[in-house]
């Protein structure tokens, strides 16, 4: 009702401003000739249409739709453009229309045009006048506000400040803006200066007393990113960061889509370039089961192979929660899927059996294992269980209802294993090695390091740690791993199945080693406070089974070039399956009799570089005589 109201009001008075606008040109035209009645009589029998097609065409600019209160350059412009159509418009119709003795002249209606573009937009321009001098001398507590800087002094900078100037409710005060064009510096950009280029980062941040960074140059490139993050990590603002460009397009920006820096823009990765015709070659048209389907890499693979057009997608998981989460946002987002959802265990061989034979998956990726080092080294008779039996189930059914392809989604803790996990996963390698070599399916692995905000991993456990007050911990100043983002994870993944001939470990280029205590310094950093008298960090000592740093590779596997440049390939190292069985039944004995001890033992015989801490062995050793008293 009130839109309503104020769409009768501009018409009103748009009607009211024409008709001043004619006369005006009139009296302005002929100042110095008397005006004849007949000519002003005419006007008057005219005004109706004229006025009817400046009406059609500021509807048609949307000069009836625009919030003019914080109307900026684009509505402005429509508005010019749609006086200028109207202008057009009326000089054409009355000349087709009337009899030269009854038109009206085309100075007089350009004379009018003008004259409606200056009094129809200043009418308007005077709501948004309105807005700010009843914003300044509101009574809103300015000292609440945030002072900001925005870095990048381009349209998407000039579109964050009018965001920020036209939503005081936010609380944020734009004052300064950075770019590193020389020539843009001191000047003014929506009202807001800018002061220099990035190496003023951290002077002006104290100068202005600066409490937020916004990073508004959606368009640049990885690297220049990383470095400017890092400079505003020095100082003592919180920093937020804008969508991509690619998000912006035919939208303009929003508050809420600013959002604080995270692991992904400390990181710098660059866009994964895939062989979209190399991956839709083995998965368009094909019936795909991806094992742990629910998880953190499972629900990205997914996501990433419902873009190819599969004949079905099968999701297996034993928890139901994720899977029934994933289930609903790929029917949203992807209608003509057809996906089907098994809520089951990879220990439960039956059952596998039975999915096998009913729906007959072509292409298989294996995410399904248990990964947590420190709760693994606890529980080894379940990481057993669930790592090395559930492969061997999957894989095995893999080779009796024929698969094309099984790709086994494998870890960096495989390679010199030091922890009972890395060793199953180690183990789950050399079974896919072992298939490989009496299946007439396609069996590979994919192994890469840590991914970043995957279920468990340090960077949640960090952001929870920070918003709490602190402490951050972390178990050794020296730590280092390997990161990678979850989509680029499962995108190099799906490349890896494209290049699989069997038997193959194809390796993930993680990038340069992440100190972890680096990392939570950025992050404490990033959130607006400083490491150690903000948010104090705690070493809290290494944890049962974890190393110093990953290894991405055994010394005998080699390292060969694929046709990614972030993807290499490692060769097969094993190849007996009997022999593997055989070890794989005295295992199983040990299980039922949940003696840890022995089952380590006979995993270390299973995977000779499994080297478990010498710490270890001796409270095993310990154990196991205390057990014979």
């Amino acid at each position: 009702m009130i839109n309503k109201s104020k769409t009768l009001l501009f018409v009103a008075t748009d009607i009211i401003l024409i008709y001043l606008s004619y006369i005006f040109s009139y009296y302005f035209r002929f100042y110095d000739q008397p005006i004849l009645v007949d000519k002003l009589n005419n006007l008057l029998k005219i005004l109706p249409i004229i006025i009817v097609i400046y009406l059609i065409s500021f509807s048609i600019f949307k000069m009836y739709k625009s919030l003019w209160t914080i109307a900026g350059t684009e509505e402005f412009l429509m508005g010019v453009v749609g006086c200028y159509a109207a202008t057009i418009a009326n000089i054409f119709i009355i000349y087709i229309t009337y009899e030269p003795a009854n038109r009206i002249t085309w100075e007089i209606n350009i004379l009018a045009g003008v004259f409606v573009m200056i009094l129809s937009l200043g009418f308007r321009m005077i709501f948004r006048i309105y807005g700010r001098i009843s914003f300044r001398f509101s009574r809103i507590d300015k000292e609440a506000f945030k002072n900001v800087m925005i870095i990048g002094a381009g349209t998407a900078g000039a579109m964050v400040i009018k965001e920020m100037k036209t939503h005081p409710s936010m609380k944020y005060n734009p004052i300064v803006l950075i770019d590193d064009n020389k020539d843009k510096k001191n000047t003014m950009l929506a009202g807001v200066k800018v002061f220099g280029g990035r190496n003023d980062i951290k002077r002006l941040v104290e100068e202005k007393k600066i409490d937020i960074i916004v990073l508004a140059i959606p368009s640049m490139n990885t690297k220049e990113k990383t470095e400017i993050i890092k400079l505003c990590s020095e100082t003592r603002a919180k920093v937020k960061t804008m969508p991509g460009v690619y998000e912006l397009i035919g939208g303009n920006v929003t508050l809420s889509q600013l959002r604080d820096v995270d692991e992904a823009d400390l990181l710098g990765r660059d866009p994964i370039i895939l062989d979209h015709k190399g991956i839709s070659d083995y998965l368009t048209g094909k019936r795909v089961l991806v094992t742990g389907g629910g998880g953190s890499i499972g629900s990205e693979l997914c996501r990433q192979i419902a873009n190819f057009n599969p004949e079905e997608l099968m999701i297996l998981d034993i928890y139901e929660n994720n899977a029934y989460d994933l289930q609903n946002e790929l029917l949203r987002k992807f209608p003509q899927l057809n996906l089907r959802v098994f809520i089951a265990s990879v220990r439960d061989r039956k059952r596998i059996e039975s999915i096998f034979k009913t729906y007959k998956p072509e292409v298989i990726f294996h995410a399904a294992a248990h990964k947590h080092v420190p709760l693994m080294e606890d529980n080894p008779t379940e990481a057993i269980k669930n790592n090395v039996f559930g492969t061997l189930n999957i894989a095995e059914c893999a080779d009796q209802y024929q698969v094309k392809k099984f790709v086994l989604i494998s870890t960096d803790k495989a390679v010199n294993p030091t922890n009972i996990m890395g060793a199953t996963k180690r183990v789950c390698e050399m079974i896919i090695q072992a298939m490989d070599k009496i299946s007439d399916t396609e069996y590979v692995a994919v192994r890469f390091g840590n991914v970043l905000g995957s279920n468990g991993s340090v960077i949640p456990l960090f952001k929870k740690q920070i918003a709490e007050g602190g402490p951050v911990t972390v178990t050794h100043k020296n730590i280092t791993r390997y990161f990678m983002l979850i989509p680029e994870a499962a995108q190099l993944v799906l490349q890896a199945g494209a290049y699989a001939q069997g038997g193959e470990i194809f390796v993930l280029d993680m990038g340069k080693p992440v100190k972890i205590y680096d990392l939570a310094c950025d992050l404490i950093k990033l959130s607006g406070y400083t490491p150690d008298k903000d948010i104090k960090i705690e070493i809290t000592g290494l944890r049962p089974g974890e190393k110093l740093y990953e290894e991405l590779l055994m010394a005998e596997e080699g390292l060969q070039k694929t046709g990614h440049d972030k993807i290499f390939v490692g060769q097969p190292t094993f190849s007996d399956i009997n022999n593997l069985k055989e070890k794989f039944c005295e295992l199983g004995l040990l299980i039922r009799e949940e003696n840890s001890a022995a089952i380590k033992d006979k995993v270390e015989e299973i995977v000779p570089t499994y080297k478990r801490s010498k710490h270890e062995k001796v409270a095993v050793t310990s154990i196991s005589h205390e057990d014979k008293k």
